[in-house]
């Protein structure tokens, strides 16, 4: 017969290689976060740790609860941010700060994923509803996929077809304003 905790055990296994983390460390991360909700706490570590919702909701699940054994230590993993390190690197290492604060400033949406690709992090709900990545060495561009959008002269109008309807480009924390995060807003919502 089977063993019906075999695949949360692996899924387990896979988050520590994915995060370079023990379940422990993390749990410890989250303590340090000061967040104390758990759907706060599982977007907290899907925006900093790249974790998908399943996995991000297992290890909140897990807090103050006894860890299973996982038959082995966890395997080495390249460090936690990975990703954002090589999309972020060169000429384009300082903006990474700004990147994190547009995140941040999503957390208070409610849950979504963020699924880092090679140039740019998609951010998902059901489907995807924005990407963010850098544009140039001063700029991240966001792409929004909402097709309600106003027109306005921060915002550019991609032709159909493309992933996304409508881009705009920020260099500055002061440009992530009420603006920008409505019109992420409408993207977030119609990705329900």
């Amino acid at each position: 017969m089977a063993d019906p905790n075999a695949a949360l055990r692996t899924q387990l296994r896979n988050i520590q290689t994915k995060t370079g983390k023990t379940l422990a460390e993390l749990h410890t991360l989250l303590a340090g976060s000061g967040l104390a909700k758990h759907g706060e706490k599982r977007s907290w570590l899907m925006a900093q740790l790249g974790l998908g919702y399943g996995d991000a909701n297992t290890v909140v699940g897990f807090e103050g609860k006894p860890l299973p054994d996982l038959g082995e230590a966890p395997p080495a993993a390249a460090p936690a941010g990975a990703a954002l390190d090589a999309i972020y690197s060169g000429n384009k290492a300082g903006l990474r700060a700004l990147h994190e604060a547009l995140l941040q400033a999503l957390m208070g949406f409610g849950n979504f994923e963020t699924a880092p690709k090679k140039t740019y992090v998609s951010l998902r709900r059901s489907k995807q509803f924005a990407m963010v990545g850098p544009a140039t060495a001063k700029q991240i561009e966001i792409g929004l996929n909402c097709k309600t959008l106003p027109e306005h002269p921060r915002l550019k109008i991609e032709k159909p077809g493309g992933m996304c309807q409508a881009t705009t480009r920020i260099e500055a924390e002061a440009q992530i304003d009420a603006e920008l995060l409505g019109w992420l807003r409408a993207a977030y919502d119609a990705a329900a």
